[in-house]
């Protein structure tokens, strides 16, 4: 199923048949390929290239960096069709969005070189006579990368784009569900490599690797910046160990994302962002929409209206016309199973939600997408489930709209589908959604990569890909110069 595409996109038959980690697509749940999982000496060896690789690049001169992101993004562009039916096969998220997850990672390449000309500084007026101030970033070092399966490509190449314009070295550790886009990644990385020339030997590298490895690149004092993606768990393991260290973090966690539909709103366009937002990847996105907040009065329309939209939905095979593809796993599906039980326990009633296609893949993980109305924001409701599960909640006034949607511990993405101006400024105040995303008759998922992309709370505060994202991945350094013939100190300090 995935020989042709990994051979065609330069990967080695070596890389991805002779290791003793099997690897299993969840289209129908069988092996595809098998990787060898790197140890922790194997790792503390790439950091090791990975620092001299720094020491290289940081010198270069940022413009001549972002050429080399110039030519990855021409390799991509030349391979996009393969490396996302790749990300489909592996990912069980349909064609389609490989395909968009691929456009991503050009996107960010394209950003990125326009940065390459744009590290600015800042000049200050200095207090002493003879004095000036100025602001600058210089490049940090290695920059530890871990990804989740659901964005296998994408999330690399936010955080690699940016780090190597800024002159940094960069070691990607995986996950070990998807190695084989990470491999595909760092093959067609090596093509842009050779087409470049003059890069330092181990610039971006890959690990393959389980949670013994990420604790290595966690834990090393050589990686001033660890860009992590995944659970909320596992952000807790990850902070407090970096910051152990004095390190930095960018964390994007857990999302618990909410719609407020208003009854101003536009219902046809509504149902529409509804749809995509709850049930695109099968709800396995950190963006995905996990909870309606609908103004009582249309509340009855609106539900009817997205199950006979969820009844109208194909599910089946991502690489086919489809628009729902399988859960990653049997945990995954587990997991929604036992939250839908919960749900039902704590007053829910539940639609859809049952595993299909069980005949045709009995070792795949296919699912309609559920809809549960509850009675109140309860526990089930407060917890992030990573499956295609709407929760559905009835509000009376605006205030208490807000107060759902800001009344859980994740606070990644929000909207709110409105024709009220006032409604649409409110929620996007100080006193409005307290999430890093918040759209205006717009779903929560789909950011584009101009603008930064993180969120509070248990989501982690981390920013990744537009915006002045950037500048986490260096350090900034504060100069004064004296071109006078005296010594004046700040603050008018006189020291005779």
């Amino acid at each position: 199923m995935v020989d042709g595409l990994l051979k065609g996109l330069g990967v080695s038959e070596a890389a991805f048949t002779n290791g003793g980690y099997p690897v299993h697509t969840p289209i129908d749940g069988s092996q595809v390929a098998s990787v060898t999982l790197e140890d922790k000496a194997a790792v503390a060896g790439k950091i090791d290239l990975a620092h001299q690789a720094f020491l290289s690049w940081r010198d270069v001169p940022a413009p001549r960096r972002g050429e080399l992101v110039r030519v990855f993004g021409e390799v991509l562009r030349k391979n996009k069709e393969q490396l996302g039916e790749l990300v489909s096969v592996e990912t069980g998220k349909i064609f389609q969005e490989g395909l968009g997850e691929v456009q991503e990672m050009i996107d960010i390449c394209d950003f990125a070189v326009g940065l390459s000309r744009q590290l600015y500084g800042l000049t200050i007026a200095s207090e002493r006579p003879g004095h000036h101030m100025r602001e600058t970033w210089q490049p940090l070092g290695i920059v530890g990368v871990i990804s989740a399966f659901n964005f296998p490509a994408a999330v690399w190449a936010w955080n690699t784009s940016l780090a190597l314009v800024c002159g940094n070295a960069v070691l990607w550790k995986p996950s070990e569900k998807t190695p084989l886009t990470a491999l595909a990644c760092q093959a067609l990385f090596e093509q842009a490599l050779k087409i470049f020339g003059q890069a330092p030997e181990g610039l971006s590298q890959l690990i393959i690797g389980d949670r013994e490895a990420g604790e290595v690149l966690v834990d090393d004092p050589r990686i001033p910046l660890i860009s992590a993606t995944g659970s909320t768990r596992m952000g807790k393991e990850v902070g407090p160990r970096v910051a152990a260290r004095f390190g930095r973090c960018i964390l994007e966690l857990g999302g618990n994302n909410a719609m407020i539909l208003a009854p101003s709103a536009d219902l046809d366009l509504a149902v529409r962002g509804i749809l995509f937002s709850a049930v695109g990847t099968a709800g396995q996105r950190c963006t995905t929409l996990r909870r309606l907040i609908v103004h009582r009065s249309i509340k009855d329309e609106v539900v009817a209206r997205v199950k006979a939209a969820y009844a109208k939905v194909r599910i089946g095979d991502p690489r086919k016309d489809n628009l729902i593809g399988p859960l990653i796993d049997k945990q995954a599906f587990q997991s929604m199973q036992g939250a839908l039980s919960q749900a039902r326990d704590e007053g829910g009633q539940v639609f859809g939600g049952e595993r299909k296609l069980q005949d045709q893949y009995p070792n795949a993980y296919y699912v309609s997408p559920a809809i549960v109305e509850m009675p109140g924001q309860s526990a089930v409701v407060r917890h992030e489930t990573f499956a295609p599960i709407l929760y559905v909640l009835a509000y009376d006034d605006f205030e208490e709209a807000l107060r759902l949607n800001n009344e859980v511990p994740q606070g990644l993405s929000s909207c709110i589908f409105t024709l009220d101006v006032r409604e649409a400024e409110r929620f996007q105040s100080a006193s409005g959604s307290d999430c890093g995303i918040a759209n205006v008759n717009i779903g929560t998922s789909g950011a584009e990569i101009g603008g930064a992309f993180g969120g509070e709370k248990e989501t982690g505060g981390g920013r990744e890909s537009g915006s002045d994202s950037w500048k986490a991945y260096m350090r900034r350094q504060t100069n004064t110069i004296n071109y006078s013939r005296e010594l004046p100190l700040a603050q008018g300090i006189v020291f005779d």
